[in-house]
């Protein structure tokens, strides 16, 4: 991996669901897991946020709110789809106000299929992530 010029800054969006996506993410700063030795730091703010891990099922009010924070984020911006509700809706998919998954709103940079995954594969998504992140715009 080649030189980060800062380290990623993480940020949680969870909307909504039986929240066990969201506590898979929050393991990830226990002494167990410790993203902290890849370089990343959990920050509660996406608006600073490099990477945005989005778990739970999106529905009408979530889907504007995440817009608007994925609008706000550094331009250098990634995302990851954590556990089958961000993906697809998971158990709540066709409900009446349940989205198909967030990439219907707004880019994902990887996918992390579960209900809920394991750390160790979300863990894995952000490594993926910082392959391509050098703290500059991608693209």
């Amino acid at each position: 991996m080649s030189m980060i010029k800062k380290s990623p800054w993480v940020s949680i969006f969870n909307s909504g669901g039986c929240k066990g996506c969201g506590l898979e993410c929050i393991t990830l700063i226990t002494p167990k897991y410790d993203i902290e030795r890849f370089g990343c730091l959990l920050r509660p703010s996406a608006r600073h946020a490099d990477i945005l891990l989005v778990t739970g099922v999106m529905n009408k009010q979530s889907k504007a709110r995440l817009k608007n924070i994925y609008e706000q984020m550094a331009p250098n911006k990634r995302v990851i789809a954590v556990g089958a509700c961000a993906i697809s809706g998971g158990i709540f998919q066709g409900a009446y106000n349940a989205s198909k998954g967030i990439d219907k709103d707004i880019p994902v940079d990887v996918y992390v299929p579960g209900c809920p995954p394991k750390p160790e594969a979300i863990i894995d998504a952000l490594l993926k992530v910082l392959k391509g992140f050098d703290g500059r715009k991608k693209g």
